[in-house]
């Protein structure tokens, strides 16, 4: 069991910037940001691996950026150069399953949610 509590979200302007973190009972090897806007299927925004390695979708890529701190097991997404389009709920997740990383669809524990409104 991973117990995942995001940060509350802000609403912020477009070309504006906010860092959302989410506090983790534990740290699993690679772990993940996801969001969902309205009418939307929720969809990948970035993995983030124990070691501090990274993977972004093409969406986000060169605007935010995932991290970890292993020793307050807490993970953090900074969201830079926001778009109206980013807006929506943000989730931090793991895979129920050992190693692997999460996906929408597969097996995931996830956090509450936390939402971020860009405003154009």
């Amino acid at each position: 069991q991973v117990q995942l509590v995001e940060s509350v979200g802000d609403s912020v302007p477009a070309g504006g910037s906010l860092r959302l973190s989410c506090a983790a009972s534990t740290i699993r090897q690679c772990m993940g940001w996801f969001r969902q806007a309205p009418g939307k299927e929720r969809e990948w925004v970035a993995h983030i691996r124990s070691d501090g390695r990274a993977t972004y979708a093409d969406a986000v890529k060169g605007r935010f950026t995932a991290s970890v701190d292993n020793a307050k097991k807490t993970l953090y997404l900074q969201l830079n150069s926001l778009r109206p389009e980013d807006g929506g709920m943000y989730y931090c997740a793991a895979s129920r399953i050992g190693i692997a990383c999460p996906t929408v669809g597969s097996q995931v524990y996830w956090g509450q949610g936390t939402q971020v409104t860009v405003s154009s």
